[in-house]
């Protein structure tokens, strides 16, 4: 599962991406900002597919919408259970009272009226 929040704050990363294209390499980055190299190489690669240079991934504004996508699916989803649900109980109550002998208790749950 990944992380939810970032190691390093955002001007960080912003401060490293210009001095990164001024031609160091990665691995003289990743020793002087205390960083790991692969950390640079995918912010360098994130910035690359931002900015249109490479189109081998989605791009941050992409990302965002997937992830609102997912979170509105995932809302959906357990509205529709609820739904199912409450629809399986009123089949067991019944419109006018309980049917099959079957009825809800006051307290939710499910109970044999013989």
């Amino acid at each position: 599962m990944p992380r939810t929040s970032n190691l390093y704050p955002a001007d960080f990363r912003d401060q490293l991406i210009p001095v990164a294209r001024t031609g160091r390499s990665v691995e003289s980055l990743a020793r002087k900002f205390e960083t790991c190299a692969a950390t640079i190489m995918g912010r360098l690669r994130q910035t690359r597919i931002d900015g249109g240079v490479r189109d081998d991934g989605p791009t941050n504004l992409e990302r965002e919408e997937m992830t609102r996508l997912r979170r509105e699916i995932r809302q959906f989803r357990m509205k529709s259970d609820i739904l199912s649900k409450g629809r399986q109980f009123r089949a067991i109550d019944g419109v006018d009272g309980p049917a099959n002998g079957i009825a809800l208790c006051q307290c939710g749950s499910v109970k044999s009226c013989t």
